[in-house]
């Protein structure tokens, strides 16, 4: 496994696990944040994407 996406995975497990805590209070982070992947396909999206399946 690549170490630079090793790496990103890491990363994006600790910010998703950081929305997982912010999504507690009364304003749903994660939900918006898909919602708004879902809807205007960003380009970091599908940067961390190809990061996190480089071989």
């Amino acid at each position: 496994m690549n170490s630079q996406s090793l790496f990103t995975r890491f990363k994006c497990a600790v910010v998703l696990l950081l929305f997982a805590v912010l999504g507690l209070g009364p304003f749903p982070i994660t939900s918006l944040l898909g919602v708004y992947v879902v809807i205007f396909r960003p380009q970091w999206f599908k940067n961390l994407v190809a990061r996190i399946y480089a071989d």
